[in-house]
């Protein structure tokens, strides 16, 4: 339990350094270098597990790994122009998002938890929205990153238990690294990263905070129940309004704070039944809706 604790507040935290980071180095580059440097460390592992994975593995693993950096971009660029506890509260809709895309696109039922759950996240949606000291704009983009992370993941969740977990994560991650540096070059942002506050922004969201946290995750999915440990990652949610409010000195307002508040609840409420509907809709044993080993992307946090 520890260890998820842990991995949840470094999660969270990330939100911070990440904020910083991008205000004085371009949002594409700086998650095209974070995931090479991320890149490099998996390679280290998964490498040697490539051979296990068949060409339409490599496929699942580009597809999903180019919508996690369209996600991971959206995030990024919302926070630049909110707060940290906003994009912390609105981050976490994916949980409630998943399985409403798998009612859409495959026709899978959510169940009456699953509707408690979205009409809950909506208001809370509504009241932070533009809540003061963020911005709306910056909202709605980390909203628009959350419809993509949700295909991300109900794309993972159906194919993923075919192929080795380490193998795709790692085909995924260099995908996502590939596209963004080469959208970043073809915009002109792409230059080698200087100063303290932009190097350790990378180098905390590209190792403890993606390439342990892979480890971390597999180590704490084998020990845990899957609804068990699906609560206690939800931690990350309060965690990132916590900094953000300590690091960042953010201040939503009393409805704002509401509306963060019942997106919270919402994702308790659905967490452990959308685990289950992964389970049921991929007909095998789902680890739980965050990082692989695995039915969803290889980090938490921005």
């Amino acid at each position: 339990m520890l260890v998820v604790v842990v991995l949840t507040a470094v999660w969270g935290y990330t939100f911070v350094p990440v904020k910083e980071a991008v205000a004085l180095y371009p949002v594409l580059a700086f998650l095209g270098v974070r995931f090479l440097i991320a890149s490099g460390v998996l390679g280290l592992v998964a490498l040697p597990r490539l051979r296990r994975l068949p060409r339409d593995g490599w496929a699942l693993g580009v597809a999903v790994g180019l919508l996690l950096g369209a996600s991971l971009a959206l995030q990024t660029a919302g926070l630049q122009r909110t707060t940290v506890s906003s994009t912390g509260f609105i981050t976490g809709l994916y949980v409630v998002l998943t399985p409403l895309f798998g009612l859409i696109l495959f026709r899978h039922r959510i169940g009456l938890v699953g509707w408690i759950g979205t009409g809950v996240s909506i208001l809370g949606l509504g009241l932070i929205a533009g809540a003061p000291g963020g911005g709306l704009v910056g909202d709605l983009l980390v909203l628009a990153s959350c419809l993509t992370q949700a295909l991300q993941i109900l794309f993972l969740g159906r194919w993923a238990g075919r192929y080795d977990g380490l193998a795709l994560t790692f085909v995924e991650v260099v995908a996502c690294t590939v596209g963004l540096l080469v959208v970043a070059g073809a915009l002109g942002e792409l230059h080698l990263p200087h100063g303290a506050i932009v190097w350790r922004g990378l180098l905390i969201t590209a190792i403890p905070a993606t390439a342990l946290a892979l480890f971390a995750q597999i180590w704490v999915q084998q020990r845990i129940p899957a609804a068990r440990a699906a609560i206690l990652f939800t931690l990350e949610v309060p965690f990132a309004a916590l900094f953000g409010i300590v690091l960042q000195g953010d201040s939503l307002g009393t409805w704002g704070w509401l509306g963060g508040a019942l997106i919270a609840v919402a994702i308790v409420i659905v967490e452990p039944a959308a685990t289950q509907w992964l389970r049921s809709a991929s007909g095998r044993r789902a680890a739980r809706l965050r990082r692989p080993a695995r039915s969803s992307r290889p980090s938490a946090g921005p």
